[in-house]
């Protein structure tokens, strides 16, 4: 096992060779989607042993743990932490197929030079080693950043939250990486959602403005916007798991704002309605800040009742939706286009059967900024060997490869900046296979440079951050 994750790792053709080597490896990352705390970020937090650095919070291993058949207490619940790792390591060998075995040991080779494959046998030599590595300065959160050569990341924010940490952090200058906000306002949109009210109530006290008109509403989520950018915010996201447009007037909107408000029953016509204006309000906010809007389209969320009732959100129980959205995408993209008010847009689907479909729809919004309207990288479930070619090939077949802003890690961990490199091996070999099959010529020249504008170029260029 100790030559699984080689230095030529996926990289099977000399092409890909040298295009990682002397052009990806090395470019610094710059992480434009992730769930890092900035709390632990701007505190510095120094991490007690590997399964709350390595296990908390990871949905794709507790997924996993579950598929294996261990017990809840093992994985969300009161089990010790050494006793968490075990099962773990218990685990891994049985990933076959599954990128979980090869992040985990590109993480364990690349932060704690362990070349070995995890294992129940081995689990505690790996715990102590490990454990006694976190101890060091290094490995703290901003250290570890830091050891990834991350150039910038953008953690994903709710409207209500103070900014108070990314305050502190752009008024920190010992720590040169950027780290910006990104403004995440699903709830915002989401009038039918039985909390919307409460989170209304933390709006105005964020926003400091009394919200008794669908008015006041859009002022205090303009006043966020505004607070977001002033501290740095260049990007917004969106997470979209049903219809969202329908034509729909603004005297339409404020009846159903104010009948939420009576706690009266709205209708799901009413509910999309009040999405889609939402939505166009927004992306107009968006572009007149120059801001960039992502789209994560398709996920089914909290499937399992009981699990969510039990453990909560973001635990492991979402899944792929089925729903078609191609005509609602169409119709918001060309509203916000016809009034000059479309931002630049990275449109992500969950679905992979809707690659083709979000590649060719991008082609039909681009202009005045390179690769305007993105395809976004593979995500979630397609976050892999498969699934990233595919969504690259798609990419390259109908739009332009070369102008793709590349990859993310998606991840509250702080040590899945391996996923960089994994991509970029990735990468490298599927561009090593085209020039290799005569598809394109052996122009290093130009071949290196298309590499690293998508490692990093690219996503810099297209959000406007100087380096």
């Amino acid at each position: 096992m100790a030559t699984l994750i080689d230095e030529h790792y996926l990289l099977d053709t000399d092409t890909a060779r040298t295009l990682f080597f002397d052009y990806a490896k090395d470019m610094p990352i710059f992480d434009y989607h992730c769930h890092l705390p900035v709390q632990e970020i701007a505190e510095d937090k120094r991490f007690t042993n590997m399964t709350e650095l390595w296990l908390s919070g990871d949905h794709y291993k507790w997924r996993a743990l579950r598929a294996n058949g261990i017990t809840e207490d093992y994985i969300t619940g009161d089990k010790s932490d050494r006793e968490k790792f075990q099962k773990w390591a218990e685990t891994v060998p049985y990933l076959l197929g599954n990128p979980l075995f090869q992040w985990t040991q590109l993480e364990l080779k690349r932060y704690f030079n362990i070349n070995e494959m995890l294992s129940g046998h081995n689990a505690e030599t790996v715990w102590e080693k490990c454990n006694e590595i976190i101890q060091q300065p290094e490995f703290s959160a901003r250290n570890l950043i830091k050891r990834s050569n991350v150039s910038a990341l953008c953690t994903t924010d709710d409207p209500v939250d103070t900014l108070e940490f990314h305050r502190s952090l752009n008024e920190d200058l010992s720590f040169d990486v950027k780290v910006m906000p990104t403004f995440r306002p699903d709830m915002a949109l989401e009038i039918g959602n039985q909390l919307f009210i409460n989170w209304i109530e933390k709006l105005e006290n964020v926003a400091g403005i009394t919200i008794s008109t669908f008015d006041d509403y859009l002022e205090a989520l303009k006043q966020r916007i505004d607070d977001f950018h002033n501290v740095g915010c260049r990007l917004a996201d969106l997470g979209i798991s049903s219809q969202f447009y329908l034509e729909t007037s603004e005297s339409e909107i404020r009846n159903i704002f104010h009948k939420r408000f009576d706690l009266s029953k709205l209708s799901l016509e009413e509910q999309v309605k009040f999405r889609s204006f939402m939505m166009i309000f927004l992306g107009k906010e968006y572009s007149q800040h120059g801001w960039a809007m992502q789209m994560h389209i398709g996920g089914l969320r909290n499937t399992n009742t009981r699990m969510f009732h039990t453990i909560g959100a973001n635990t492991g129980f979402d899944s792929i939706a089925d729903f078609t959205f191609a005509e609602d995408l169409a119709k918001f993209l060309d509203v916000l286009d016809q009034s000059a008010s479309l931002p630049k847009t990275i449109l992500y689907c969950l679905n992979p059967r809707d690659n083709y479909m979000v590649a060719a729809m991008a082609g039909n919004f681009q202009g005045d900024v390179p690769g305007k309207i993105q395809f976004g990288s593979a995500w979630w479930f397609n976050d892999q060997l498969d699934g990233m070619i595919e969504q690259m090939k798609a990419l390259a077949n109908v739009g332009m490869f070369s102008k793709f802003i590349g990859m993310l890690t998606d991840s509250r961990s702080f040590l899945s900046y391996t996923r960089h490199e994994y991509f970029r091996r990735i990468m490298c070999h599927l561009i090593g296979t085209w020039v290799e099959r005569g598809d394109y010529p052996k122009d290093f020249h130009m071949l290196g440079s298309i590499v690293q504008d998508i490692c990093f170029n690219n996503i810099q260029n297209y959000l406007e951050i100087e380096r």
